[in-house]
């Protein structure tokens, strides 16, 4: 009974500082919203400035893994490249050194319900409370809950005899091989928990109640930096090969320090010995763990920041991009990060990627719809050229219809989990920018079949109407391409004033036209064909409106937050 008492306190102790973690690490993100999308896309400039941010950004998480989804996540939305991913995965290790910390110094030595539950009970009130800043509460409530958590772990892992845990015990002097045997432990405890943190906070505690020394306490810590990687790949599934090639830069580089670390055991723990005060046996245990935790996260930083370009260039050489692009839209995946993590404001990112994508598609549309414009009045085989651009215009509209289903749908999703206030604004004005690029790509292919009209009745247009065309078709071709560059990013007003200066000039262009149109059927010219001139001034005209609508929505993206 007395060890059936200890395993329950140990399995809540464990769930309540797991539950903590992740309600502190939620009510975060929450509250940061996009900004912290933008802040670490805005520090990542370079190698020590990423470092710098995912040490800063992993501090303030306290979870490795949260942040290696969210690199993962930006690197598959182009936000990050490559060497940017590197410099904050080395960050981010340094940054979870402080859980290792926190338990070491606070833990074992002053009250922890004192601060604790008053804590949970400030969180419980600003989380209560209908105000802006709710989540800030939800993350003082996830803190309260980690510690109360700890305090279970620590009062409840000194109760367990070293009898209890006699296959750790058996194998701790068996050197070099034990060193393995511990990394093997730490890796597997780690990808049971998904969370290094929570495996570190358990190791120090069992060498605090002297229930392993330290040798396989320090192997099995190096054995939580390789289990904590595992998240990165699953964020990475169906992905691009930039994201994957992100996920495996996470794997290599914690494997590599850690067989480093290895082949300079020894000396590595004389160094941290010697720069921690205080003897290694009894109390002191852990903050040596800690200090070694710490050295090894920060030693290999320092080791492996010089060559981040070389890196990235072994990562490139061994995930090669294929160039192979889905055939369909519905390739991309979400269910990772919001099954790992329940923060769908990172998933939005990639939300926001597929959506420039589809805002490439609308403009590879629109070119083809130009280039044919140009191509027709002088090519011999004009019927086939047409067949080919309605052709190849109805499988990219279906392939707009889909995606417009499929990021719907998912942000429709998204809607349904805990979102701030300022991440269900950005979502309600992306299903608008969806809407409106679909929109486009229907016209595009309406204009396809004006064009193909005009051909098989023989309305072919004049050199005269052509000329005046082509200026008008080059003005919302500029103003698709502005678009395109500025989706997903909130417009400044110099900006806003290019993107209406555009949509003037578009209604001038149209009017004109329209004028022209109207007086060549005044003077006897083909009706039909007349007609049909203006109906293409028209569907033209709708896309530039389009592009004007988003430039709306981007410019009024931060109001109001």
């Amino acid at each position: 009974m007395k060890y059936l008492g200890v395993i329950f306190r140990m399995a809540g102790g464990l769930a309540l500082f797991l539950y903590g973690m992740k309600v502190m690490s939620d009510g975060i993100q929450q509250a940061a919203g996009d900004r912290m999308q933008r802040i670490i896309n805005f520090m990542t400039g370079n190698r020590f400035m990423a470092v710098l941010t995912g040490l800063v950004v992993t501090t303030i998480v306290q979870s490795s893994s949260a942040v290696s989804v969210m690199m993962v996540s930006f690197v598959n939305a182009g936000l990050l490249t490559l060497p940017q991913s590197i410099g904050v995965t080395m960050g981010a290790n340094i940054g979870t050194t402080v859980t290792a910390w926190i338990v070491s110094l606070i833990g074992f030595k002053i009250d922890i319900a004192a601060f604790a539950l008053p804590a949970v009970g400030i969180g419980f009130v600003m989380k209560a409370v209908k105000w802006k800043h709710q989540h800030l509460g939800e993350a003082f409530l996830g803190f309260g809950f980690l510690f109360l958590g700890l305090e279970f772990l620590t009062t409840a892992l000194p109760a367990i005899d070293s009898d209890s845990l006699s296959f750790i015990t058996s194998v701790s002097d068996l050197g070099f091989l034990s060193l393995l045997i511990g990394i093997g432990i730490g890796t597997v405890v780690t990808v049971i928990m998904s969370s290094s943190s929570a495996a570190t906070a358990i190791i120090i505690t069992l060498a605090f109640g002297k229930l392993i020394n330290f040798d396989m306490s320090a192997a099995m810590i190096l054995g939580a930096n390789i289990g904590t990687t595992i998240n990165a790949p699953l964020a990475a599934i169906g992905g691009t090969t930039a994201a994957k090639q992100a996920a495996l830069v996470h794997v290599l580089f914690n494997v590599l320090g850690v067989i480093m670390a290895l082949i300079f055991f020894r000396p590595f723990v004389i160094l941290v010995d010697y720069i921690t005060p205080g003897p290694r046996d009894g109390g002191g245990i852990t903050t040596h763990l800690a200090m070694f935790h710490t050295v090894f996260n920060l030693g290999t930083t320092i080791l492996f920041l010089p060559f981040l370009k070389q890196f990235a260039t072994l990562v490139s050489f061994l995930m090669k991009d294929t160039g192979v692009v889905p055939a369909s839209p519905k390739a991309y995946k979400f269910e990772y990060p919001l099954a790992l993590y329940n923060a769908p404001e990172l998933a939005i990112v990639q939300a926001e990627k597929e959506i420039r994508d589809m805002a490439g598609l609308a403009s590879s549309m629109y070119r083809k719809i130009s280039a044919a414009l140009h191509s027709i009045p002088a090519a011999s085989e004009k019927e086939s050229l047409v067949s080919t651009l309605v052709a190849e215009l109805k499988r990219q509209e279906a392939t707009a219809d889909e995606m417009r289903e499929e990021l719907t749908c998912f942000l429709i999703e998204c809607t349904r989990q805990q979102l701030n206030y300022r991440s269900e604004r950005h979502i309600s004005q992306l299903l608008r920018i969806i809407a409106d690029l679909e929109e486009m790509t229907d016209d595009c292919y309406s204009i396809s079949f004006i064009l193909e009209r005009s051909i098989k009745k023989d309305l072919i247009f004049k050199h005269k109407e052509m000329a005046a065309l082509t200026p008008y078709v080059g003005l919302v071709e500029t103003s698709l391409g502005f678009i395109r560059e500025h989706v997903g990013n909130p417009l400044t007003e110099e900006q806003i004033r290019y993107a209406r200066t555009l949509e003037e000039e578009i209604d001038k262009g149209r009017n004109k036209l329209r004028k022209l149109g109207r007086k060549r059927i005044e003077a006897g010219e083909n009706v039909k064909t007349e007609l049909l001139f203006i109906d293409l001034v028209r569907r033209v005209e709708k896309i530039g409106d389009y592009c004007f609508d988003i430039s709306k929505t981007l410019s009024t993206r931060d109001k109001g937050a």
